[in-house]
């Protein structure tokens, strides 16, 4: 296995030991302690209500983290998105790779492979990378926003690596009406 050192700036202040990445602060966890945490809130609450407010909390996070990024750096539309994909995957989420996206429409694909929960859970027969799903349409709508369209987006998993014979997770993006006539 070849490695190399982080590729997104990582600054310490000196004085209150605070860790940023970029425009934000950050949190450096081991990822067994982070997903026991998600483990155990799960057990408790169960799947589905965990995941209903993951995805709140989520869109919430994705939505700051977009336009707090797009200022930083002066970027806007795909190249926030690409950004945002660019660093989840550098901080070792998993590896995020758009394979479509029309911001105007409000659509996009994302394949995850090698996703932390997958790694720490293993095949268990269900989507397990839930907590991803909001970030993903709260980055569209932050984006969709600062480009002035009035779309609005939700997102679902739609397989997960951690499912029998599957070998990687997707993501789907679609505009609120499309995906409320769809179910």
């Amino acid at each position: 296995m070849a490695t190399h050192a982080p590729e997104m700036p990582i600054n310490v202040d000196g004085e209150t030991g605070i860790w940023t990445t970029d425009a934000l602060p950050m949190l450096y966890v081991p990822r067994h302690f982070f997903i026991n945490n998600h483990q155990a809130v799960e057990e408790e609450i169960g799947p589905e209500r965990y995941a209903e407010i993951l995805y709140k909390a989520g869109y919430k996070s994705a939505w700051h983290w977009c336009e707090r990024e797009a200022a930083l750096h002066c970027i806007e539309g795909r190249a926030v998105f690409d950004h945002y994909m660019k660093r989840l995957s550098q901080r070792g989420w998993g590896l995020f790779t758009i394979e479509h996206i029309d911001i105007a429409r409000g659509e996009a694909r994302v394949r995850l492979d090698h996703s932390a929960f997958v790694y720490h859970y293993g095949k268990v027969g269900r989507k397990i990378d839930y907590m991803f799903t909001g970030w993903f349409a709260g980055a569209m709508d932050q984006i969709a926003q600062d480009l002035g369209y009035d779309v609005r987006t939700v997102a679902r998993q739609t397989q997960s690596a951690a499912e029998e014979g599957v070998e990687y997770g997707v993501f789907e993006v679609t505009p609120k009406s499309t995906l409320e006539t769809i179910n």
